[in-house]
């Protein structure tokens, strides 16, 4: 679907809600901070967004894991990485249904136990997010194991940059402050010897 297998169209929809949930959360410390209706009104906004955003991350990351190459150790990490992803999904999900039916009758214990039950989904996403990271840049999760093995090959073989490209620039070689020449790789470090006899030069 437009260039989009699995894997990657689970990659493509896990930046929005991630972003959405922590915008809620942070919405709802600042509306604590001020008592502010507008900000709790973002927040709640947020939220619903998120977790539905949240929802399509899951589903498409179930089918990713159907569809990628993988051993033990990735498998390790998976399952955690979903074990996270579905407590982070159903802590925001029931958050967003019940401030949608209860926004507008909360009370001040009844809030600040909504509020502790978006920060500690806050974390939970953030440890599904390190999970995710790991299976990607740890273990190349979602990259077909000949495409690595490909990719690996050319890394090892190296390759050669064009005059001016180079990742680092060489270490210039010494100047002789009294010749203006380079020092060449048989000079003695920091200038030049005189032959026997010869004045030294003038300070």
């Amino acid at each position: 679907m437009l260039g989009y297998d699995w894997p990657r169209l689970h990659a493509a929809l896990n930046d929005l809600p991630v972003a959405l949930l922590i915008a809620a959360v942070l919405f709802d410390l600042i509306a604590a901070a001020t008592r502010r209706t507008a900000f709790r009104q973002a927040s709640l906004y947020t939220l619903v967004l998120g977790a539905a955003g949240g929802a399509a991350a899951v589903l498409s990351g179930l089918q990713a894991e159907e569809t990628i190459d993988h051993g033990d150790a990735v498998h390790q990490v998976m399952e955690t990485h979903e074990l996270l992803a579905f407590v982070t999904l159903g802590i925001f999900g029931v958050l967003a249904a019940w401030r949608l039916f209860r926004e507008n009758r909360m009370g001040a214990v009844e809030r600040s136990l909504t509020l502790a039950f978006a920060l500690g989904g806050a974390g939970v996403l953030i440890a599904t997010a390190v999970y995710g990271g790991r299976l990607m840049f740890d273990h190349a999760a979602g990259i077909p194991t000949g495409v690595l093995r490909t990719e690996a090959a050319q890394r090892t073989g190296g390759h050669e940059h064009a005059p001016g490209e180079e990742h680092g620039q060489e270490q210039a070689a010494p100047i002789d402050s009294d010749t203006n020449s380079a020092a060449g790789p048989g000079d003695p470090p920091g200038g030049h010897t005189h032959a026997p006899g010869t004045p030294e030069h003038g300070h």
